[in-house]
């Protein structure tokens, strides 16, 4: 008899060990929810700042055609890049 409770303790155990805490699996899906959201706002606040840059850019092309229309209005030579 001690011998069969030993083997039905062994098995309890193994099988209490083998169960996974759910409480921890819906922390762990909680947390990747979380990091999926993360990424995505990163996302968004880099391709708004990629817009900006390009913005910035536009406007400094219009800039520099126009300084390069008043320079040769007055005859002045830009230095080369």
């Amino acid at each position: 008899m001690p011998m069969r409770s030993l083997a039905l303790l062994a098995a309890s155990a193994l099988l209490l060990t083998a169960c996974r805490n759910t409480r921890i699996d819906a922390n762990i899906a909680e947390q990747m929810t979380q990091v999926g959201v993360a990424i995505s706002g990163l996302q968004q606040d880099q391709s708004m700042l990629q817009e900006q840059v390009d913005s910035l850019r536009q406007v400094v092309a219009r800039q520099d055609t126009i300084i390069t229309r008043l320079a040769m209005q007055a005859n002045l030579q830009l230095p080369q890049r």
